[in-house]
């Protein structure tokens, strides 16, 4: 990443508490940060104020390196398994990764500098809720292995973790060539045969399309396309922990880390880019088949410019849990604002078996005794 002439923060997701200096834990769902030690509320003074979305023009980033992307410098730890950059939890000499399980170097750890996050959502869900959810997930899960609850009774392997993310707004213009598809119908004539066996001649409708050609230009408006700036969890699931109350975003304020990790983006402003213009494609796609008309349509090329992008860094926060079996890592997350919940499970092959088993076996009892009873008769 290009250097930074910018005043740069510091960030160790820990914060104090004012009357007696205890590390604080935020709570989620809440606007302070309650001292287990003394008792005093820290409130989080950002939280009652109004937050004033403020978007960074991409073209001028892109231009200068910089635009006016304020920055901070954070102190990570990179996996060396999976590669995932999460910031060091305070006082430690030995951790294991959140995204695959696996003892980090903690002499590894460095200091990163990237751009600042300007907005986040702060965690609702607590970590019991969360709990709650993973031991009922794998409780109806079918066919997994019977170990998999003892694992989820273990209180230990879950993590608050706040994901970075990208969004994008942006005006789009796309030129199209296509063909507009209109039907038809034409009678046939075919033969078939009859009630009385004998061959005769009747007709039918039968559906055809006329193609004509098509081009013009369609207009859209994005706002706020979510790009996952990193790649240590499958997009599959990520994507799956939608929606997201955007519209609850509040202003980037350390207390609401503490307590909880944070990962670095590993996806930057430009690349992350490239994954938004993916999401826009398809919505382009189908105001393209809008505007073609007709009653089918081909899109035979398609020429996108984009106009007036801007971006933003935000964090929103999951629960996630990556526990490995069978030497394999499986994650379990869960929308730290509405308790979805997406995950990864293992298969029992014996379970599997015994069922497959079992059902041959009803099948089999099904048809002796069909027999038996057809026989008897």
């Amino acid at each position: 990443m290009a250097d930074f002439d910018e005043k740069t923060a510091e960030t160790k997701n820990e914060c104090k508490c004012k009357d007696c200096g205890a590390v604080l834990k935020f709570a989620p769902g809440t606007t302070s940060l309650k001292c287990e030690y003394c008792g005093a509320q820290n409130e989080i003074l950002s939280a009652s104020e109004p937050v004033v979305i403020e978007e960074l023009d991409f073209d001028k980033y892109l231009a200068s390196g910089t635009g006016d992307a304020e920055t901070q410098e954070i102190n990570t730890v990179k996996c060396v398994s999976c590669g995932a950059s999460t910031t060091l939890k305070p006082n430690v000499s030995s951790d294991n990764c959140p995204f695959c399980d696996t003892p980090l170097v903690i002499t590894s750890g460095s200091a990163t500098k990237i751009i600042k996050p300007k907005y986040l959502l702060p965690f609702k869900i607590d970590s019991k809720t969360a709990k709650d959810s993973f031991r009922n997930w794998i409780s109806d899960l079918w066919f997994a292995p019977g170990d998999l609850k003892r694992y989820a009774d273990s209180t230990d392997k879950i993590n608050g973790m706040y994901l970075p993310y990208w969004t994008y707004d942006s005006n789009t213009s796309s030129d199209y060539i296509g063909e507009r598809g209109v039907w038809y119908f034409e009678t046939v004539s075919y033969e078939t045969t009859n009630d009385d066996g004998d061959t005769v001649t009747e007709t039918r409708e039968e559906r055809r399309t006329m193609w004509y050609p098509a081009i013009g230009t369609v207009a859209n408006t994005f706002d706020d396309v979510l790009v996952l700036a990193s790649p240590s969890l499958p997009e599959k699931y990520t994507r799956g922990l939608a929606p997201w109350d955007l519209e609850n975003l509040a202003s980037f304020d350390e207390k609401f880390l503490s307590g909880f990790r944070t990962e670095s983006y590993q996806v930057g402003v430009k690349d992350g880019f490239e994954k938004a213009k993916d999401v826009m494609a398809g919505h382009i796609q189908q105001s393209i088949l809008q505007h073609i008309g007709g009653d089918e349509q081909r899109v035979i090329s398609v020429n996108t410019a984009y106009h007036d992008t801007t971006f933003k860094h935000i964090l929103l926060p999951i629960w996630l849990s990556a526990y490995r079996y069978s030497d394999k890592v499986y994650h379990f997350m869960v929308n730290g604002r509405t308790g979805e919940v997406q995950g990864e499970r293992p298969y029992s092959a014996g379970k599997i078996a015994l069922a497959v088993i079992s059902a041959v076996a009803v099948i089999a009892a099904g048809v002796y005794f069909y027999l038996r009873h057809k026989h008897g008769a």
